[in-house]
């Protein structure tokens, strides 16, 4: 949830601070703030509650004294409420030491206890001041930033990242991490830390991961890396294959409408390089091994929100493909059953930031089960990928809008490519089957771009319903996770009630909620599907259209039956089953985000969400 930056170096730190929360303003927060040092060791805060303008603003009027090391910060309200008092950073050793939190320290009532008995007041309701009067308090004895962090680190539990600097030590920031996201940017000269790259891509694309209970000290000309217990460690480095521009509007009324203009563009990026020879190549996965590749009795996909739905479409390809029993549960629920799991089972988590916190205690929870893990991830360097045995990245690129759409579509992909991969190896699919699935797959970007044009539509359609207070979608197979999604998308974006139902659920209660005026969109299988899916649908439309519904149809070119039935039909490109729902959400994308604009609603940053969810 909140955007972290750290630099050192020699460069204006408020400059840069503010240039790494703007592109971190995707993650949603409720206040924002800095705290620097000037060359003459003097430390200046500043932070408001409200959006990262206000505080820019503030800073144009009354400028601080800027220095060249500095921490900055956006928080999510969890422990006190959206206050200028709650906002990051906190103080300690009267006033010379700057702290920011991001996660929950769950035990921070008897630290408070403490440390109120032992004399210290406190300037906000937060969680996070603990910390930083606690690290304070170890500063004074050690007279070392980095040793007091390590002293303080370990008596707090839950999930937090920490970023210090102090009066004494100018060209020094500290940072550990336990469940929650950080990450190193190397520079010439400079340093920085960050939530996520973004943080700092304007600056370098060289990067290095910090693992689980692991301090980073980052000055000008150096990066030190040890474990809670002090020991060095030796991180791994990584690029960076995009740039700032890529997290920006470049001309775009909004990064939503970049980013669905960005889903062909996405499928394509998660294929490439994965075929050879007309067939599924995926080492992060073969690299597995061709004995636990065979060994494989379940497939278990855990996710939360559009990532689940990404995932109950790919559990129809890797059941028909792989012949493998998939089930898909949410990460919030999966591990406080106690689920049954075994060395050949294989879980697969998706999760487009790779720090989402319930699945990640869900990925832990499989591995200490000694189930195999696996991930979908867009985010490189991330927590979830480096805590499973494989990771296949999607190559996406950054999603800035909260509410995902082009990282639906690519990990839908993703999927498809480890279904595929799993029946070639199981043998399950011919090579010739598998090529001409693979070459349908490869088609889709092609395909995408053909139902983007139909987004001038879609928006009249939105502005003419700019006052419905209700939306209702349909779906049969690989078509309901595609309601459930388009459904979702109105409620993040809409604030609108919408629900997603299978189909064939109609007659089992939802048809109750079919009043005259009420509309339905309707995922239409295709005609040509040996399976009277087809006919089935058009039943409902014609139940729920028999009793006044306005049938708003997504169906596929040429498909005249469903005509007389619908009030409304958007057509997308020919494709077998498989393949349509990666056509099919594109409208639906592009119908959540307009009427959300046509009600002047902030389509980027809807209210009350967060992009990456990192705490429990």
């Amino acid at each position: 949830m909140c955007g972290i930056v750290g630099y050192v170096g020699t460069r204006s730190s408020v400059e840069v601070l503010l240039g790494g929360l703007k592109r971190l303003e995707y993650r949603g927060y409720d206040s924002a703030g800095v705290a620097v040092i000037d060359d003459h060791g003097h430390l200046d805060t500043r932070k408001h509650a409200g959006k990262l303008g206000i505080l820019s603003d503030d800073l144009v009027a009354t400028p601080l004294t800027d220095g060249q090391t500095g921490i900055g910060h956006t928080r999510w309200a969890t422990h006190g409420g959206p206050t200028d008092e709650n906002a990051h950073p906190h103080l300690g050793d009267e006033g010379k030491l700057a702290l920011i939190h991001n996660g929950i320290i769950e035990n921070f009532s008897e630290l408070k206890a403490e440390l109120l008995a032992g004399g210290h007041t406190f300037a906000s309701q937060t969680d996070s001041e603990v910390a930083a009067l606690l690290v304070g308090d170890a500063f004074r004895e050690s007279g070392d930033l980095t040793t007091a962090m390590l002293s303080v680190v370990n008596r707090l539990e839950g999930a937090f990242t920490l970023l210090a600097v102090h009066s004494d030590q100018p060209n020094v920031v500290v940072g550990a991490r336990r469940n929650s996201p950080l990450v190193i940017g190397l520079g010439e000269g400079e340093n920085f830390l960050g939530s996520d790259v973004a943080a700092f891509v304007e600056y370098t694309h060289h990067a290095m991961e910090i693992g689980q209970d692991q301090l980073v000290t980052i000055r000008p000309d150096s990066v030190e890396v040890v474990d809670f217990e002090g020991t060095p460690v030796s991180p791994k480095t990584f690029e960076v294959n995009w740039d700032a521009s890529a997290a920006e509007k470049g001309g775009w009324s909004s990064f939503m409408a970049k980013e669905i203009s960005e889903e062909p563009e996405a499928v394509a990026k998660t294929i490439i390089g994965r075929v050879h020879d007309g067939l599924v190549d995926l080492p992060e996965v073969t690299a597995l091994g061709a004995d636990v590749l065979s060994s494989i009795d379940r497939v278990l996909i855990i996710a939360c929100g559009t990532a689940a739905y990404a995932g109950m479409v790919g559990k129809y390809a890797i059941e028909q493909w792989a012949r493998i029993p998939v089930d898909v549960e949410l990460a919030h629920e999966f591990r406080y059953r106690e689920p049954v799991l075994s060395p050949n089972t294989l879980v697969v988590s998706i999760s487009q930031s790779g720090e989402t916190m319930d699945t990640l205690m869900a990925v832990k929870y499989a591995r200490e089960q000694g189930a195999r893990t696996l991930s979908i991830c867009n985010t490189q360097g991330a927590t979830i990928p480096r805590e499973s045995d494989a990771v296949v990245y999607t190559h996406a690129g950054p999603e800035v809008a909260v509410a995902s759409t082009k990282a639906f579509v690519a990990q839908i992909t993703a999927i498809y490519l480890l279904g595929l991969q799993l029946g070639q190896a199981r043998g399950t699919l011919s090579p010739e089957r598998a090529r001409g699935l693979v070459a349908e797959l490869q088609s889709v970007p092609e395909k995408l771009s053909t139902v983007l044009a139909t987004g001038e539509r879609i928006k009249e359609l939105a502005h003419w319903m700019a006052d419905t207070r209700s939306v209702l979608f349909l779906g049969r197979h690989v078509g309901y996770p595609v309601a459930l999604e388009g459904a979702l998308k109105l409620k993040e974006l809409a604030y609108i009630h919408a629900e997603g139902f299978a189909a064939g659920e109609l007659k089992h209660g939802p048809i109750a909620l079919i009043e005259p005026g009420q509309v339905v969109f309707v995922i239409v299988p295709s005609p040509r599907d040996p399976s009277s899916l087809h006919a089935k649908v058009v039943s409902n439309i014609q139940e729920i259209r028999a009793r006044g519904a306005r049938v708003i149809a997504i169906a596929e070119e040429g498909d005249v039956a469903v005509l007389p039935h619908a009030d409304e039909v958007i057509r997308i490109p020919l494709a077998s089953p498989f393949f349509e729902p990666l056509l099919a959400v594109v409208p639906l994308h592009i119908f959540g985000m307009e009427l959300a604009a046509a009600k002047g609603l902030d389509v980027d940053q809807p209210r009350n969400l967060a992009k990456s969810v990192t705490v429990e």
